[in-house]
């Protein structure tokens, strides 16, 4: 007998775990696809200390493993595959994965997103080591040292600012000869006290052993290049990256409603086509943290299991008449 599953979950970060965690304990039938490492963006994070109830400093890794140990003890599967493509329309919803078609009466995408990379050398080696794409998330970890903040968007001077909370001096490394932000930010941080803005500038390279400790940086309109090196007594400074972010909607980009690339959902996680929620950073959202994530993936579980509720009622009117 053909297997249909009450929910599909697309994306094994905390999001669609924590929608496998909710949907298992309701008694679902629930399967998480996951074409890549389970656990999302926070599989590179050495030092997590803003999840609630971490009452120590942990790592993302730690966090992770105790979400998978617990979703796959309430009998959720995870499965990997590269997931080619979806129907959604319908009462049956169809995955066609590399290695297998899949069937379930919902779905949850939480695809997540990724943030642009620089593509410089010794960007992806030490991504958690001095590299980070998140303020909230880093900042605190920067107390006291240097700060570079790459970019010229509203994000990244907006981050810049916030960042100051913590570095003893937060310098913008800018590729353009303006800002690119609103006015109004832009005359925010030209007054700031705590931060330096360089144009025209890019990085090439990033360097050190275990830990961030020096860069070469090229201003693109003379091509001089300058090592920065970190502080003797520092040992090392912080390079946030704000060049945006890339949510990873291509599968469904003309299934689901969209803006900015990004999914479109209400509050309850619910999109524009019946029966298909949307958790985690791939929705539009004001906040992208692991504790929203979680609570996203959550809302949809429940959500998926009110909506098949609605559908057998449905059908039992239906048989009754």
């Amino acid at each position: 007998m053909e297997k249909i599953y009450d929910v599909i979950i697309i994306g094994g970060g905390p999001a669609g775990l924590s929608a496998g965690l909710y949907a298992a304990r309701a008694k679902m039938e629930a399967l998480i696809i996951e074409k890549g490492k389970t656990g999302g963006q926070i599989i590179t994070t050495n030092e997590v200390v803003n999840v609630p109830c971490s009452v120590r400093e942990t790592t993302g890794p730690a966090i992770i493993e105790r979400l998978v140990e617990q979703v796959e003890t309430f009998g959720t599967t995870i499965v990997k595959d590269n997931v080619k493509e979806v129907e959604l329309e319908g009462n049956i919803k169809v995955v066609y994965g590399m290695n297998e078609v899949y069937k379930a009466k919902t779905i949850i995408l939480a695809n997540g997103a990724k943030p642009r990379l620089l593509g410089v050398p010794g960007e992806g080696k030490l991504t958690g080591k001095g590299v980070s794409y998140c303020a909230t998330c880093d900042g605190d970890f920067f107390t006291d040292l240097e700060i570079y903040v790459v970019g010229g968007g509203d994000s990244a001077v907006e981050e810049a600012m916030f960042l100051t909370k913590f570095a003893k001096k937060v310098t913008i490394l800018c590729r353009e000869s303006a800002l690119t932000c609103a006015k109004s930010i832009a005359d925010k941080v030209f007054n700031h006290k705590g931060v330096e803005i360089i144009f025209n500038t890019e990085i090439r390279e990033i360097l050190g052993n275990g830990i961030v400790e020096s860069m070469i940086i090229k201003n693109n309109q003379t091509g001089e290049e300058t090592v920065i090196n970190a502080d003797e007594e520092d040992g090392t400074f912080g390079i946030f990256v704000f060049i945006g972010f890339i949510p990873q909607t291509e599968l469904i980009k003309d299934k689901v409603e969209l803006q900015y690339g990004y999914i479109v959902t209400d509050v309850d996680m619910r999109t524009n086509v019946a029966g298909v929620f949307a958790a985690g950073d791939v929705r539009v959202k004001s906040l992208r943290q692991v504790v929203t994530a979680i609570s996203d993936g959550a809302i949809a579980a429940v959500q998926a299991e009110k909506y098949i509720e609605s559908l057998e009622d449905s059908e039992e009117v239906i048989q009754a008449v």
